[in-house]
């Protein structure tokens, strides 16, 4: 092992063993720590030049390197989307602190009273890709939340993601904090994930977020216990009973407003009674806003720019402007295609048809499920959580979403006046 790796592996353990001993301190604040995050938005804010600097040498970077334009428009930070951190932080603050709630309690028989009460996970791991956004999200939901956060952003984001982690942790200080309530490994050398991964002593939840290739990587490697969040292959199915005049705006929303999310549409199912009328339209829209269209036998004729499918182009997350298209004969076959494919992440339905409504939110088998509206919805902010740490596809501890409950566990508190069991 060489001298870089060492020096990795003992400054990691550091870190893992000063978020351990924070944790404790932070779990002791109250109705405080809404006044620090506060501080932290207005900082954030105020410090915006030297953010937006650290970020330039990221997309300098980024663009010197190739890449793509919808991972650039990930990394990209602007005054407003500064401001849109901020806010986040604000109203997290405004929300009811999720720790010491009774979720339930009874007495039993023996005069034993038990209750059951949400409390912090811990110290939590963070591993993220190009989003530098995530780094204030992370610190507002853990904070608020009692939990000590450890990030590990991707290399394309170091210089803006340890610009913003330093002025949090300078606010922190001036506040009268423990700054180690939120650290970032500094690090872009691979093994330093590893390292994070392997610090069961002291971290007790992994959440990886990006792509699918890192979420695997976090889950086949972590000696601590991972919350999967998921890449987006997020669909649209146009039923046969579809309104066209709702339905392409939805669909336009979904695929272009930010082609670089997760929760950003990459492929369109449309019922096969309703493709004559409704893919001349399609196409039409998708080339005014320049989407390249990748269709199935059945769809290709009526998209006169359209290339065909192959059958990797169902189930991938382009993350660009391409969409695919496959039709189906029925709703339960829609169902079957969009679960053999799907991320569990976001589906929608477009009809006016109530009972396949009903047939699509029961039979599809993801974390958030649509009728009539465009699968961008799946954010923290937009459901009133604030911010979030990221969208969980799986079932276990959460699912969809994750706002401030999602980052609690619980324990029973059993108050007795001198029992002992028989």
């Amino acid at each position: 092992m060489g001298n870089d790796s060492l020096n990795i592996k003992s400054e990691i353990l550091s870190i893992g063993k000063r978020a351990f001993e924070a944790k404790y301190e932070l779990q002791k604040l109250g109705k405080e720590k809404n006044d620090i995050l506060l501080k932290v938005a207005d900082a954030l804010v105020k410090n915006s030049d030297r953010i937006l600097k650290a970020n330039e040498k990221d997309i300098d970077n980024g663009v010197k390197g190739g890449m793509h334009e919808g991972l650039l428009d990930r990394l990209r930070l602007s005054e407003d989307r500064i401001k849109s951190m901020a806010d986040g932080i604000r109203q997290v603050a405004l929300l009811d602190d999720p720790i010491d709630k009774t979720i339930a309690e009874w007495e039993l028989e023996n005069g034993l009273q038990i209750k059951k009460v949400t409390v912090p996970l811990g110290v939590i791991g963070i591993i993220y890709e190009s989003r530098p956004n995530v780094t204030a999200d992370a610190f507002s939901l853990t904070f608020k939340s009692g939990n000590v956060v450890i990030l590990k952003g991707g290399s394309d984001a170091i210089s803006s993601n340890m610009a913003i982690t330093d002025v949090i942790r300078e606010t922190l200080v001036s506040a009268g904090s423990n700054p180690d309530f939120i650290q970032l490994i500094p690090f872009t050398d691979r093994s330093a994930v590893a390292e994070l991964l392997s610090l069961r002593e002291y971290v007790d939840v992994i959440i990886p977020r990006g792509s699918a290739g890192l979420i695997r990587m976090v889950c086949d490697n972590s000696k601590i216990p991972v919350i999967e969040t998921g890449s987006g292959n997020c669909h649209i199915y146009i039923d046969e009973y579809a309104d066209i005049e709702k339905a392409i705006p939805i669909i336009i929303n979904a695929k272009t407003q930010r082609i670089g999310v997760c929760n950003a549409a990459e492929s369109l199912v449309v019922h096969e009674k309703i493709k004559d009328k409704f893919l001349p339209v399609l196409s039409d829209a998708m080339k005014e806003n320049k989407v390249e269209l990748r269709a199935d036998a059945n769809s290709i004729s009526l998209l006169p720019s359209a290339v065909p499918a192959t059958t990797d182009d169902f189930g991938k997350e382009y993350l660009d402007y391409i969409l695919s298209v496959k039709t189906v004969g029925s709703v339960e076959e829609a169902i079957e295609h969009i679960n053999k494919y799907n991320t569990g992440h976001s589906e929608s339905i477009i009809t006016e048809n109530k009972e396949n409504a009903d047939k699509f939110l029961k039979g599809v088998d993801a974390a958030c499920v649509y009728v009539n509206a465009s699968t961008r919805f799946t954010d923290g902010f937009q459901f009133g959580f604030g911010a979030e740490i990221g969208i969980s596809t799986q079932k276990l501890h959460a699912r969809g979403p994750m706002g401030l409950s999602e980052l609690t566990s619980y324990k029973y508190e059993i108050t007795g006046n001198g029992q002992v069991r028989d």
